[in-house]
């Protein structure tokens, strides 16, 4: 099979992917359209778009309102992240209001702001006239639990139970909860949850039972009792703990936590639907969205070699240049070093990132800002370590040119150019695919909590201040992969190189990933601390296996970093921009 007849071929794969991933995904959220899935938009206090997703079961009527959830995902995720919850709750019968808060997908920045939303989008649930307004539950996630328990003191007549995971009351603006608020309240707080210090006040998950704050909302003076029932639902004053054996994140992905929101929403609120809590088929919308995203993935390839292959120019590639690189002992010290960098720095260069970029107009996403500090921080670390590499081992070697570490420009300007358009356009397809399947399905590409979903206007906008820093990233993690790193007479074997540029790019972050994971898996806290950046190191493992192969593949094609660099750095800034939050107003 030559190189043309296999890139089709893995667009045709790529294709079926995206669809067929897809259509199941649909599949599963409407259940098998007994539920419509719309996507809504709202104004709130002082004019403040907010957006949301309907679920709306067949039986639900003005004739015959049903009860209703408001569904509040946590921070830096978005609607999408509580579809588990929504697709279960509209299986039973629920009219289900999943947002973005303020600030995060779709809804007007900035973030925190009008009590994250949670006030506005409980009005607008109880103003659908299929709704029961007299049988609304409150469910949230992290942030998201803030998040309702505002909407609950804002409108305390609004709704009849809660249940919120991984959350608290009395944190960061929330209201303080007491025996009789909220009313009917569930607490699903995972056994190895990284944020117990700041949820609840104990040093582990485990020890959330001893938290004096928690047994003031169950009025007691003794460990809380995980599963027993404190209170009356007749009274309001219900309480109970689940503890699920997972992760803050993992809530999302874990049937039992999952289970528990259903079994209390049924038990506090008045519903016909008594499916058991454990009859759930959320998972195989998971597993759609999955095989989507890797046929999303899979299609940058066959899109951008087709693209290069076709090129009416001959800028775009050159002959690949002879590997000289680092070889032997040297070569093994300098790819650990390499792996190891970007984890020491990455808890310190993102702590002081606030000191460095302040939020304004120009960034205004505070965990992005962190992003871009740690990733030229490392720019600068690299190209200064691969400036003195060359020039105390290649400099004096009349064979050596910047064409054998893929930076050669061609004929200047017009080869980087047409390279970088290159690179925007191989991008752009996985973007018309994405958007023809929010069109066609109402999802998007995600597994967990990495996900590649479409832009907002201002996100688009907000995109362009950290595409140029992200691109220079890329352009010197190119020459150290393809430069310094790869031996002259080097293996052609592209597998071989992928999975060599993935340990180098990705490895040390799956060693901090266990660093900090074994230890709480254990009962232990984090032994680093940083629980926001350690899941966010979670979506790092995912972007950057992308960006190696990426940044690989595009180099055996081209013989130039640019065309790789440029698709990273695009998909990137696309993926990081689009989510998390935005705290400045634009």
């Amino acid at each position: 099979m030559n190189d043309d007849t296999r890139l089709w071929f893995v667009a045709a794969v790529s294709l079926l992917l995206i669809f067929s991933g897809s259509g199941l995904a649909w599949t599963v959220q409407t259940d098998a359209g007994s539920v419509e899935v719309r996507d809504v938009t709202f104004s709130g206090t002082n004019g403040t778009m907010m957006s949301g997703t309907l679920y709306i079961p067949e039986e639900a009527s003005s004739a015959s309102p049903q009860p209703g959830v408001l569904a509040v995902h946590g921070y830096i995720n978005s609607k999408e992240t509580q579809s588990p919850f929504a697709i279960e709750y509209a299986r039973r019968g629920f009219v289900v209001l999943a947002i973005d808060q303020t600030g995060h997908g779709y809804s007007d920045a900035p973030a925190f702001q009008n009590g994250y939303g949670g006030p506005d989008s409980l009005e607008y649930l109880q103003s659908l006239d299929y709704v029961d307004n007299e049988n609304i539950g409150l469910e949230g996630h992290s942030m998201g639990g803030w998040t309702v328990v505002t909407a609950a003191a804002a409108h305390p007549d609004g709704y009849e139970s809660m249940v919120i995971e991984g959350s608290s009351t009395g944190s960061n603006r929330a209201p303080e909860g007491t025996d009789s608020f909220p009313r009917n309240f569930a607490v699903v707080f995972s056994e190895y949850d990284e944020f117990s210090p700041l949820m609840w006040g104990t040093a582990s998950a485990s020890d959330v039972e001893q938290s004096e704050k928690l047994q003031t909302v169950f009025g007691t003076d003794s460990a809380v009792e995980e599963g027993r029932t404190y209170g009356s639902v007749a009274d309001g004053t219900a309480r109970q703990l689940y503890t699920p054996a997972t992760t803050h994140p993992g809530d999302h992905f874990s049937t039992a936590a999952i289970g528990a929101s259903i079994e209390w929403l049924q038990l506090t609120l008045d519903g016909e639907d008594e499916m058991d809590p454990s009859n759930q088929v959320w998972y195989w919308k998971s597993m759609g969205t999955f095989i989507a995203l890797l046929g999303g993935v899979l299609s940058l390839f066959p899109a951008g070699g087709l693209l290069i292959e076709r090129a009416s120019t001959d800028r775009l590639r050159r002959e690949y240049p002879e590997g000289k690189g680092m070889t032997g002992g040297k070569r093994y010290a300098a790819s650990l070093l390499a792996a190891a960098i970007p984890i020491v720095t990455y808890f310190p260069l993102q702590d002081a990132a606030p000191a460095i970029i302040g939020l304004g107009w120009l960034f205004p996403q505070q965990i992005n800002n962190g992003v871009i500090v740690w990733a030229l921080g490392n720019t600068v670390i690299t190209a200064v370590l691969f400036a003195v590499w060359h020039y105390t081992s290649n400099a004096d070697d009349p064979s050596v040119s910047l064409a054998n570490y893929g930076l050669d420009t061609g004929d200047g300007a017009r080869t980087v150019g047409v390279s970088i358009l290159a690179g925007v356009a191989t991008v752009a397809v996985l973007y018309l695919l994405e958007a023809v399947v929010a069109f066609l399905f109402q999802t998007d590409f995600r597994i967990w909590v990495f996900a590649i979903k479409l832009l907002s206007p201002a996100q688009f906008r907000i995109s362009f201040s950290y595409l140029l820093p992200l691109f220079a990233f890329f352009v010197v993690l190119g020459a150290l992969l393809h430069g310094q790193l790869r031996p002259e007479g080097e293996s052609r074997s592209l597998r071989r190189a992928m999975a060599t540029n993935w340990l180098i790019v990705v490895g040390g972050f799956v060693v901090l990933l266990a660093v900090q994971y074994i230890p709480l898996l254990t009962g232990q806290p984090l032994p680093l601390g940083h629980p926001l950046l350690t899941i966010l190191a979670l979506q790092f493992v995912a972007l950057l296996s992308i960006v190696a192969f990426v940044s690989t593949y595009f180099f055996r094609k081209t013989g130039r970093v640019w065309v790789g660099a440029t698709i990273n750095a695009v998909l990137v800034t696309w993926v990081i921009v689009a989510g998390t939050a935005t705290q400045f107003p634009v």
